[in-house]
């Protein structure tokens, strides 16, 4: 995970994980519409999975 994809998690959250498919942005946009708290820890826990 590097520097700038988590700098982009906390700005952005959606557009961090759009490398990572749509269910992931799909998910991470509607908890961004919820809230900014829970989308920057739903991107954050996308990012450092590693299995993807």
């Amino acid at each position: 995970m590097s520097f700038w994809r988590v700098l982009l998690a906390i700005l952005f959250p959606p557009l961090s994980v759009i490398g990572k498919g749509c269910g992931s942005l799909i998910i991470v946009f509607l908890l961004t519409l919820c809230g900014w708290v829970p989308g920057v820890i739903a991107a954050l826990v996308i990012l450092n999975n590693p299995n993807n």
